[in-house]
Order: structure tokens, then C-alpha cells, then sequence
């Protein structure tokens, strides 16, 4: 459960704290003071509910409030960008990371149409299979781990079984998966690995 101060809600929604400490104190926005304190804090969910009952307060603008929820939700996903080819294959890791359990799941085809959802999407986790062919696959993961703004970006290989190794540097590489594989393996691993660095509902 993700908790927010006065402060961060001020800034999220773009009011001033006093507005915030006023919506709290109004019994408008749900939370809790720590015992002998003044100090407010306010549960995620909490804030949300605020935002979609109370859209018409004047002391919020106009369109913040579809923003705050925005990227309130935005944070509670683990966006996962899945680099392939195989249907199956894709269909089954999606068919595991359904979004009950928080996750948004984009597809690219090809280091072109990886760039672009990388740009859209700011994933959490890249999953490059080195199906789509080991150059192209050893590029997308090069240029990710150069790129600063992807640095925190976990990122999985899912290498061929065929008994042919595939030698790289596996430096920048969070976890490799040698097909086939279960995909619920997969999912759960994401999940430990993505819920690691963000809070996931």
C-alpha cells in the first residue's frame, strides 16, 4: 500500500499543501494522522477515490484531476515491453501477466518498433527473445544498457534451446530464459523482480 504525505498529494495534483491539509481536514480526503502529530498521510487508494468523487472542487483545476489518477495507476503498473515474433509465445507470457495482477503488456516486433514503444511506454521490464535473431536481439539490449534513461529498465533474454550456445555479455542482463519455458515461471519472476524496485497492488 502505497502512502503519500500532504506534500506529495500537493504536488501530484498540483494545488498547494494547504489546499491538501484542507480537503484532509474537511473529511473530503481519507487518511490518518500519526498519534501526537499533525502529520497527514494519505493511502493510494484513498486519494484515488478522492480524485474521481470530487471533480468538480474549484480549488482543483480543470483536467488534474484525469492527470493525478493518471499517474497514480501509472504507478501501480508494471509495464512490461515484450521484443518477439513468436504468437505463442507472446500469448502465453500475456496470458500470465493479465492486469488483475497490475501489469500492462506492449508488443514490438523489431528493434524499430521497440524504440518506439520503449519512448511511449517507459517500461519497467524489456523482454527481448533471440529469436528475432541474436544480431538484432544483442543490439536491443546494447542499446538499451547506453541508453541512461532505460538504466533501471530490468531487462530478460529468452534464448533458443537448440543446443546452440549463445555467447554475450550477459553484464547488463537481469535474468535469461532458455525456451521453452513455463510462462508462469516467467510471470512470477517478473513480478518479484519489477515489485523489487515500485509497489505493485
Amino acid at each position: 500500500m502505497k502512502i503519500f504525505t500532504t506534500g506529495q498529494v500537493a504536488k501530484i495534483c498540483k494545488v498547494p499543501r494547504k489546499t491538501v491539509s484542507w480537503w484532509f481536514d474537511s473529511g473530503k480526503l481519507m487518511g490518518y494522522r500519526f498519534p501526537g502529530s499533525q502529520d497527514r498521510r494519505i493511502p493510494r487508494e484513498y486519494l484515488i477515490k478522492f480524485l474521481r468523487e470530487y471533480h468538480d472542487l474549484q480549488s482543483f483545476k480543470t483536467g488534474e484531476q484525469s492527470k493525478a489518477i493518471d499517474e497514480l495507476v501509472d504507478m501501480a503498473l508494471a509495464k512490461v515491453l515484450i521484443i518477439a515474433q513468436d504468437q505463442i509465445l507472446i500469448e502465453n507470457i500475456k496470458r500470465e501477466l493479465p492486469l488483475e495482477r497490475s501489469f500492462k503488456v506492449a508488443v514490438a516486433a523489431s528493434s524499430f518498433d521497440a524504440g518506439i514503444q520503449a519512448g511511449s511506454l517507459h517500461p519497467d521490464c524489456m523482454i527481448v527473445d533471440f529469436s528475432i535473431g541474436r544480431t538484432e536481439a544483442l543490439q536491443i539490449c546494447q542499446n538499451l544498457r547506453r541508453n541512461a534513461e532505460f538504466g533501471d529498465v530490468i531487462l530478460i533474454a529468452l534464448l533458443p534451446g537448440d543446443g546452440n550456445p549463445i555467447n554475450f555479455d550477459r553484464v547488463g542482463v537481469n535474468e535469461t530464459f532458455i525456451k521453452p519455458f513455463m510462462a508462469a515461471l516467467l510471470a512470477e519472476r517478473l513480478y518479484t523482480l519489477i515489485g523489487a524496485k515500485k509497489e505493485l497492488l
